[in-house]
């Protein structure tokens, strides 16, 4: 069922939004999460005070968990130009570490999101270093650019993923994401489509998931057990929005359990709407589905407060504001725990404080405009 229009009626249940919550060791002050979406603010990779305010506008305006947009890893991965923040180097970390100050002023949490794109390199970017994937295949099938993953290469990320955390955790933030869904590296083994090894890295479901699992365990040996880390996770690509990893519940509980043995805090399951069904004969979303199978916290995402997904054909229209009222029928059923907001956030920095005094019909349309400014 998709979402009405009557942007006009707020049901008095957005408190189930304003509980309270933890994930691991942390608190947070409310169910609301700023979803991660790549800004490219940062030349050089730094993030400078615009990145700051950006973010620190966001806590003010009643956000209770921000994911920053990806941040490219030590040594690997930098697909996406030379704007994108890195996660590493004394300039880019003294940069992270005024923008985790000035979220922590405003009152809000903070994880960066850890990013390493594989084979999927912008056509109009020239990547810093020869891209790799688990098997040289493309998402239809065909050659992708850059070369097939050794171990020694494999080995070289998994410490680049940890690298990247323990810097997240120096500079003060309050966990990290790890970017495992939308067709980028580690989604590219997932997928049997793009993963066609021999090794232990392929084959069936659990196999397909070692190499996230690798990265979630040295992640947790260098962190510690109370840092959160969260991981985001799709059935869909950038480049095959119909795409299914997992057909049937079973074969997400096969993807999902190695993951939570591995150290894994919470799930963010990335749909592009949040209130489609994901397997016949259930009601339950793909964040729902990822609760049920592990009793983690599951973070939902998906057009939330508009009438248009995400990369619909008409790019240039804004999109309308639509009502909350099916996500908190959702959520007083308990699916989910958290909900991620995305270009809703962008257009409306103040979004979770005008939710919760009821007053959707003052949020600003979505506009693409919104890209061009870091505001």
């Amino acid at each position: 069922m998709r979402p009405g229009h009557n942007a006009g009626i707020m049901p008095a249940s957005t408190d189930l939004l304003f509980r309270p919550y933890r994930i691991n060791q942390l608190d947070l002050p409310n169910r609301i999460v700023m979803a991660p979406m790549t800004r490219s603010g940062s030349p050089g990779g730094i993030p400078g005070p615009n990145v700051a305010d950006y973010y620190r506008r966001r806590a003010e305006g009643g956000v209770g968990l921000i994911i920053t947009e990806g941040a490219y890893l030590p040594f690997s991965g930098s697909g996406f130009g030379a704007s994108v923040p890195h996660m590493y180097g004394d300039a880019a970390l003294a940069g992270w570490r005024a923008v985790v100050e000035a979220v922590h002023g405003a009152g809000g949490r903070i994880m960066p999101q850890l990013w390493h794109v594989g084979a999927w390199v912008m056509p109009f970017e020239q990547p810093q270093e020869t891209p790799v994937g688990p098997s040289g295949v493309g998402p239809k099938g065909t050659v992708a650019p850059g070369r097939v993953m050794t171990q020694a290469d494999i080995d070289a990320v998994i410490e680049a993923y940890a690298v990247a955390a323990v810097n997240a955790q120096a500079v003060g933030f309050d966990g990290v994401e790890i970017h495992a869904a939308h067709g980028y590296l580690i989604d590219q083994f997932f997928w049997d489509v793009t993963n066609r090894r021999t090794d232990g890295y392929g084959g069936g479901v659990a196999q397909r998931t070692r190499f996230a699992v690798e990265i979630l365990r040295e992640m947790r040996r260098r962190v510690g057990p109370a840092f959160p880390i969260v991981l985001r996770f799709s059935q869909w690509k950038l480049h095959d929005y119909a795409a299914q990893a997992w057909t049937t519940p079973a074969e997400l509980e096969a993807f999902l359990t190695p993951l939570v043995d591995a150290g894994v805090d919470a799930f963010h399951a990335s749909t592009r709407r949040f209130w489609l069904t994901e397997f016949e004969g259930s009601a339950l979303n793909l964040a729902g589905w990822a609760k049920k199978l592990t009793g983690k916290p599951s973070i939902t995402v998906g057009s939330i407060t508009l009438a248009d997904e995400l990369m619909t054909a008409n790019q240039a229209a804004d999109i309308a504001v639509t009502p909350l009222d099916e996500l908190l029928e959702r959520f007083a059923r308990d699916e989910f725990d958290l909900v991620a907001v995305g270009r809703a956030v962008i257009a409306n920095p103040e979004w979770a404080k005008l939710v919760r005094r009821g007053a959707l019909h003052e949020l600003k349309p979505y506009s693409p405009a919104s890209l061009a400014q870091l505001y």
